[in-house]
């Protein structure tokens, strides 16, 4: 009797200890598209919406639909920045043969050149109100070979920003990847970045090693872990190659992310253009 007792206090105590199991986290996919099927931009001129144009519809391939609304975000669009009457960028849907080799629908973006200091024509995620919460993002991006020629160079693609980062306190936070030209000779390199304001970064990573595609195509993944502790973590990473890792704050003063600038065409080395497809993204690094 007192070895039939053990045994099922034994086996309680393994149903106990299996039921408290931690389930591992299995990220979620929040949005995919690669502007197929009815995906279009509407180029209606709204009045008061600081020169949006909506990239609308469902990508039937993907059952996701736009405009992009991850993180409880709403009004995402395409913003014309100082643009010249829409003379200095542009931005349409393309078909041209995408990273597979295959017919594909593609968002072009391209800057003429720089009218005012902040030209630029960027999709960016806006309005976030979930903005505490890890992120992962991938897309294929092919940027022209003719505008990163000369040194000391530098364009953008991706960035986001917490909120109070353009308030002129230097209470925000912001992380950006460049793509940056040798002063010396003129090869351009990799450089990923977290800072408070555009002239004194937090931390920064440069990365000479591994090249730089121009005029081919590319994936590009950018995750990272939100946190204002040792725990934070922002990852880029090309072709599966990783560009730059932090460990480390990701935020300041507890900020949260106000909004994503998704594909960007911004930078001194002009004209430039680009194109994106197959974009992902999902709350988590996808297994």
């Amino acid at each position: 009797m007192k070895n039939f007792v053990n045994i099922s206090i034994i086996v309680i105590l393994a149903l106990s200890t299996s039921c408290h199991k931690s389930i591992p986290y299995k990220p979620k996919l929040l949005f995919k598209s690669g502007f197929e099927s009815s995906v279009y931009i509407d180029n209606t001129a709204y009045v008061d919406n600081e020169d949006y144009r909506y990239i609308k519809g469902t990508d039937n391939e993907t059952g996701f639909s736009w405009p992009i609304d991850i993180l409880g975000a709403t009004n995402s669009g395409l913003h014309y920045i100082s643009d010249d009457n829409e003379q200095a960028t542009f931005a349409e849907l393309q078909r041209v043969i995408g990273h597979n080799g295959d017919s594909t629908t593609v968002l072009f973006q391209k800057e003429n050149y720089e009218f005012l200091d902040d030209t630029q024509c960027p999709y960016e995620i806006l309005d976030i109100t979930e903005g505490r919460k890890d992120l992962y993002i991938k897309y294929w991006i092919k940027i022209d070979s003719a505008s990163l020629v000369q040194p000391d160079k530098w364009r953008t693609f991706f960035e986001y920003k917490t909120k109070d980062y353009d308030a002129g306190q230097n209470n925000g936070f912001r992380l950006i990847a460049f793509i940056y030209t040798d002063e010396d000779d003129n090869t351009p390199y990799w450089h990923w970045q977290g800072d408070g304001n555009p002239e004194h970064p937090i931390w920064e990573i440069d990365n000479k090693t591994i090249p730089v595609p121009l005029n081919e195509w590319f994936m590009t993944e950018f995750y990272w872990h939100w946190s204002e502790g040792k725990d934070g973590r922002a990852l880029w990473r090309v072709n599966g190659q990783i560009i730059g890792q932090h460990y480390g704050p990701t935020t300041r003063n507890s900020k949260p992310i106000d909004f994503i600038i998704l594909t960007q065409i911004y930078g001194d080395s002009n004209p430039k253009h680009q194109w994106i497809d197959d974009i992902e993204i999902w709350s988590g690094i996808p297994k």
